[in-house]
């Protein structure tokens, strides 16, 4: 029953992936999410739907437009693939339950900035007001111990990304610091601080690798956003295990 369980919710993970991809792309821009057909962003040909099947249609194109041969971005299968495994593991790891509910709201937040992020390197308000108002709803329903965390947790990631943005004269963007006071009232302050150095950590290791491969250069801005969602992940998934494994490694 799992097994079967598991698979529909991997197969629903697609599917958002799907809706994720297109989220992340049209706020930004302001586009209505009911405007229009997708299509192909080189020759513009609305696309069938044969060619929307997430992932599958992707593989069986060999990751080229079927209209114009132009290749698709590898984004959009791996955006569906790691929604669908994400949903697939919350569902595994806290069963039904509210950490399910705050899991898949997570992964969902997480994929639609990731794709605005790395497309225009903006973290759209109305994206995070959505979610801010779902997270404050679950920590109603389902508030951490202290209660206050959640509030804790926000203002205290706000200041401080505040103090770095302030300090580095804008090396860091408003964007996300807001986004790391919607992830505070989730996660609340010891595990939004968790993150925050995770992601530290995960942009220090890939800024140098894409610095040594000759990928991106020194002045050239890097999006911060998709660091900080992947560490709210990890940190949701395994923050209490990390923290025990600090506390008795030292």
């Amino acid at each position: 029953m799992q097994i079967v369980m598991t698979s529909i919710i991997f197969t629903y993970g697609l599917m958002f992936g799907s809706f994720f991809n297109v989220v992340g792309i049209r706020f930004p821009t302001g586009q209505a999410l009911s405007k229009g057909r997708s299509h192909c962003p080189t020759c513009h040909t609305a696309l069938k739907p044969r060619d929307l099947f997430p992932l599958l249609s992707y593989l069986s194109l060999a990751g080229k437009c079927r209209y114009c041969q132009s290749r698709i971005s590898p984004l959009y299968p791996l955006i569906e693939c790691v929604t669908a495994l994400l949903f697939a593991v919350s569902y595994l790891t806290f069963g039904w339950s509210m950490a399910f509910l705050a899991a898949i709201m997570l992964v969902s937040m997480a994929a639609i900035l990731t794709v605005s992020d790395l497309h225009y390197m903006i973290i759209p308000d109305k994206v995070l007001i959505i979610f801010l108002g779902c997270f404050g709803v679950l920590r109603v329903m389902s508030p951490l111990q202290p209660w206050h965390s959640s509030l804790t947790g926000a203002a205290v990631a706000m200041v401080l990304l505040a103090l770095i943005i302030i300090v580095s004269r804008g090396g860091m963007g408003g964007g996300d610091m807001k986004l790391m006071g919607v992830l505070g009232v989730l996660l609340g302050l010891q595990s939004v601080l968790l993150t925050f150095f995770l992601a530290t950590l995960i942009g220090t290791i890939i800024s140098m690798g894409l610095l040594g491969f000759g990928i991106i250069d020194r002045k050239q801005p890097i999006p911060f956003g998709p660091y900080i969602l992947t560490a709210a992940v990890i940190t949701m998934f395994v923050g209490e295990d990390l923290v025990t494994w600090y506390l008795n490694f030292f």
